[in-house]
């Protein structure tokens, strides 16, 4: 899937707010929004190489002029734009990319169950399968790790997954980690153990867990490869 362009290099100098970077253009520091409120301790450093984009017309009320997309990991290339899965696995599931879900049919993005709201409605013979996808950028010694900041909606979402399993519902999680240097997907319990055990309940309870890797450039994401799993607490 191709990444909407043109996108500019910069230089990472600082982070305000969790949605906020502060980046070097060309000798020019600017604001930049950042569309992902982990933490990124370890990807957002001073003098780290960036690619940010220009803001469109459509997002004239916006206060910054810029977004902060990727950042350069040694020698790859990191989405840190936590609304990107979301479009890069409609895409594969609309044409036929994701052989985890090739079965399946996908019927809408956001759907509604009582209080919670799932990213997509798939259905296969007929039946509905809940799918929730879920933003992967931490990695240490090719482990992928997530949450990397504490996430109670993800608690919230695993868990009421869990239960639609338990009254006969299909469902699942899908990591994304938007890096291809991942061999093996952990919960990050020392960060958020909430939602780790969530996690653990609903592979328990028969929600299906599946991780996949992406190979990100500045002017795409694609498949890369779909990688294991380990609950165990540590």
């Amino acid at each position: 899937m191709k990444i909407p362009g043109p996108l500019r290099d910069a230089r990472f100098v600082e982070r305000p707010n969790r949605f906020l970077t502060v980046v070097d253009i060309d000798g020019t520091q600017v604001k930049s929004h950042l569309p992902d409120p982990g933490r990124l301790t370890e990807l957002l450093v001073p003098g780290a190489q960036l690619k940010v984009r220009p803001r469109d017309s459509q997002s004239s009320q916006r206060r910054t002029s810029w977004t902060t997309l990727l950042v350069k990991k040694g020698r790859n290339w990191v989405s840190i734009d936590s609304t990107l899965p979301n479009r890069f696995v409609e895409s594969l599931l609309v044409n036929g990319e994701l052989s985890i879900f090739d079965l399946y049919t996908l019927v809408r993005r956001e759907v509604t169950v009582g209080r919670h709201r799932f990213d997509f409605l798939l259905k296969k013979n007929g039946k509905p399968y809940y799918l929730e996808v879920k933003s992967v950028t931490f990695v240490e010694k090719s482990i992928c790790m997530f949450p990397d900041a504490v996430t109670e909606r993800g608690a919230k979402h695993a868990l009421a997954l869990a239960n639609m399993v338990k009254s006969g519902v299909k469902a699942g999680i899908l990591f994304v980690c938007q890096r291809s240097d991942a061999k093996l997907f952990r919960p990050m319990w020392d960060r958020d153990r909430i939602f780790s055990e969530a996690l653990v309940t609903a592979e328990k309870t028969g929600v299906d867990i599946n991780v996949i890797t992406a190979k990100v450039t500045p002017s795409s994401i694609t498949y890369n490869n779909q990688i294991p799993y380990d609950l165990t607490p540590f």
